[in-house]
């Protein structure tokens, strides 16, 4: 009996980012002699239009055995987590792993805004060890450059990109309604806090002591009650899940309320939210 043939080795993609937020490939594949391209799949948890949940990029040859796409920052990357493929002259995909990632540009871009949105494009390895691309689309962008904490509150530095900061502008804190990762728009659990701007730039404090128990999702109204709501994310570094790496100690507070414990966090989705527990008193 003829033993079985080994398993295919995988196919493994070296991953570029260049300033203005554009994404290339480079695929590994020596054995290749026909037309190839990079298939990118938005997962089916993330797809909101079923006609736009695939990418295809023509591959094409750049040196001897290795191919390469090019996802420029102009075209289209609805949100969500885009799992990467490549289909070579077999005709079949195959899941790609990440090999050499180079995001340095990254971690040093500072966008214009000028387009009205902030697109941002973020290579990582799952834990099964694919690659997939992280996309962000936000028309406007909150931008959360840094979070000082203090005893009793947390202060927010940040910048907004694709509208403007006008005299009025405040924050807003909303609790949310249940276990997803957005808030909703309920009124009883929204707190405002005013906001120091200027130019593009802002500042605000956020005191513990005025929060109930729950999960808060932070908001900036740019323009106050007369423009939109937009939520605060950092985006604009290499890092694709800012949850596990980023962490903030919590502080011990007393509120009408009782005692509670609150800090700050990013959600799944790079979202800035606070986490407000009780204590026993």
């Amino acid at each position: 009996m003829t033993p079985p043939a080994p398993p295919a080795a995988p196919l493994r993609a070296d991953c570029i980012g260049d300033s203005a937020g554009g994404l290339t490939f480079d695929v590994a594949a020596r054995r290749n002699t026909g037309a190839a391209l990079l298939i990118l799949r938005r997962r089916v948890t993330d797809a909101v239009d079923a006609a736009a949940d695939t990418v295809s990029l023509p591959l094409a040859p750049a040196a001897e055995g290795r191919l390469r796409a090019a996802l420029p920052s102009s075209v289209s990357l609805p949100e969500g987590r885009w799992d990467a493929y490549a289909r070579l002259s077999d005709g079949r995909p195959r899941r790609l792993v990440p090999g050499v990632t180079d995001l340095r540009s990254l971690a040093e871009r500072t966008p214009s805004g000028l387009l009205g949105h902030v697109a941002v494009r973020i290579p990582y390895a799952t834990r099964q060890g694919n690659l997939t691309v992280r996309s962000w689309l936000r028309a406007p962008h909150a931008e959360a450059v840094e979070l000082r904490l203090a005893s009793g509150g947390l202060t927010v530095r940040g910048r907004v990109y694709g509208t403007q900061l006008v005299p009025g502008a405040d924050a807003e804190l909303r609790a949310r309604p249940d276990d997803g990762e957005r808030g909703g728009r309920g009124g009883a659990g929204v707190r405002r806090v005013e906001v120091a701007a200027e130019r593009t730039e802002f500042a605000f404090t956020v005191p513990y002591d005025g929060l109930t128990p729950g999960l808060w999702d932070l908001w900036l109204r740019p323009a106050g009650d007369a423009g939109p709501v937009v939520r605060l994310a950092r985006l604009l570094d290499d890092v694709a899940d800012k949850n596990p790496v980023l962490t903030f100690p919590r502080v011990r507070v007393r509120t009408p309320h009782g005692p509670v414990e609150a800090g700050p966090y990013y959600t799944r989705d790079n979202d800035l939210s606070l986490a407000v527990a009780p204590l026993e008193a």
